[in-house]
């Protein structure tokens, strides 16, 4: 179920209400059974899938944790690594080898088009697949100790608020909080509440609205005039962003509504300065994990700045597939790993410290500078993100940089408006570097703003426009 649906709307109270009636270890089983209701509304039949997953990081993990030598320990990792990344593998990309095993033999004017089977992949499988991962390796690390309690662990693996779409949690931060007994303050009722209003504003509001004009210009590119497409650009841009941030929102405000506190997993990532800061705020959860257990492990920067571009491009093109099965995802993140190279390049550069020492432009120009600079350069590689095919992706960037067509207002208007909309809560998230000290704001503002958001809900409540990061 959605979390901006009708059903959410029913099942969530009666999961808090049963929740607050019952014992610390029966919450626990009580969310399980909830995490599995929430996970069965998309598909019954991945039940088992979740289900086997949990209990094989459970068994290696413990044996991992007992055992004396380093090779036992090896072993029961590598059982861990291949069924995730084994199940990882067949349901998301086995469609992607088929239909590219096609078209290569279409280069060769051979027919391999025949049928096949197509796997529908489970939702959400990038996403507690990473997390039983980490948990996995960590504990190989000797970072923590395993899980002794089934109920604990499978509720860290299933645990719905975030099973989805997300963030990727760490064991050893999510796992402690489960395993203890929780005290629900009216603060975290508060804070929970005004998390869930301002994720339903970005989604409903923000990111609806942006999705609708971004897909008639993603649809037709080669109709659209150029300035068309640039505001398609941006309002992808800006649909997606008020989409997987809304949906964290929501995420981390359901939770604390059961007293568990989830990784924040975007800061204000539109007005970083450069793409190394983007990448600091921007999925905060999936860009630290792709540090962690693949960059750092690949040799990080110890090794040379040119095995260092390399391990940044090998990284952002495995965040790229992770994404989805497809070359546009590849391009994506070869794009992004790319830019970090060249900005890594350029810091460690004599001419950049020299331009730093030298420079007269006041902060705030160069600010705004590298603002609008990063802005644009993320946005462009969206279109790859967004489009369906990469030839759907160089129609669009061919026709948008051909800068033909008339430049009509009402072709701007919308982005703009909804720039506008968007721009006080990233500002006072922004300046403040925490969301929550807008419930510091006078009384009045508060009640206006409130007034304001739940108003624009029920305006634009009509459009049942699923989170696109329920794909991946």
């Amino acid at each position: 179920m959605w979390f901006n649906s009708w059903e959410f709307v029913i099942f969530l109270p009666i999961v808090l209400i049963t929740y607050y009636a019952l014992n610390h270890r029966a919450q626990n089983i009580w969310l399980i059974i909830a995490s599995y209701v929430f996970y069965g509304f998309w598909d019954w039949r991945f039940f088992a899938l979740i289900a086997f997953s949990t209990l094989i990081d459970f068994f290696a993990a413990q044996q991992i944790s007992d055992s004396k030598t380093k090779a036992r320990k090896k072993f029961f990792l590598s059982l861990s690594l291949s069924v995730n990344l084994g199940a990882l593998a067949i349901f998301k990309y086995f469609n992607f080898f088929i239909d590219s095993f096609i078209e290569f033999g279409a280069w060769f004017g051979l027919n391999f088009d025949t049928p096949v089977m197509r796997l529908l992949p489970p939702i959400g499988i990038s996403f507690y697949t990473f997390q039983t991962l980490a948990y996995s390796i960590d504990v190989y690390r000797g970072k923590m100790e395993a899980s002794r309690k089934i109920t604990d662990f499978a509720l860290y693996v299933c645990y719905f608020p975030q099973l989805v779409a997300g963030p990727i949690e760490r064991a050893q931060r999510l796992l402690p909080q489960i395993a203890k007994k929780r005290n629900v303050s009216q603060a975290m009722i508060n804070s929970g509440c005004f998390l869930i209003l301002v994720g339903l504003f970005k989604k409903i509001v923000i990111a609806d609205n942006a999705g609708i004009h971004a897909d008639k210009v993603f649809s037709d590119p080669s109709g659209a005039t150029s300035i068309q497409l640039w505001a398609g650009m941006i309002l992808f841009s800006i649909q997606i962003y008020g989409d997987f941030s809304g949906y964290s929102n929501i995420a981390r405000g359901v939770s604390r509504l059961f007293g568990i506190e989830l990784i924040e997993n975007f800061q204000t990532p539109y007005f970083s300065r450069n793409i190394t800061e983007f990448w600091r705020r921007w999925h905060i959860s999936l860009s630290s994990w792709l540090k962690d257990y693949l960059y750092i492990p690949l040799g990080g920067n110890r090794h040379g700045k040119y095995k260092t571009y390399r391990n940044l491009m090998l990284t952002m093109i495995i965040g790229g597939l992770w994404h989805g099965a497809a070359w546009t995802f590849v391009i994506w993140g070869s794009l992004h790993g790319l830019y970090l190279a060249i900005h890594k390049l350029w810091v460690n550069s004599n001419l950049s410290q020299w331009c730093h020492k030298k420079s007269v432009v006041p902060h705030w120009i160069s600010w705004l500078i590298g603002v609008m600079l990063t802005f644009h350069l993320v946005a462009f590689t969206w279109i790859f993100f967004r489009a369906d095919s990469f030839q759907m992706a160089w129609l669009y960037i061919s026709n948008m940089l051909s800068f033909q067509g008339a430049i009509r207002l009402r072709d701007v208007f919308i982005p703009a408006l909804l720039i506008l909309a968007l721009l006080p809560i990233e500002i006072i998230q922004y300046r403040k570097t925490d969301i929550f000290s807008f419930l510091k704001l006078p009384f009045i503002v508060r009640t206006v703003a409130y007034g304001g958001i739940i108003f624009a809900l029920i305006i634009w409540s009509g459009n049942d426009v699923p989170f696109i990061y329920f794909q991946f």
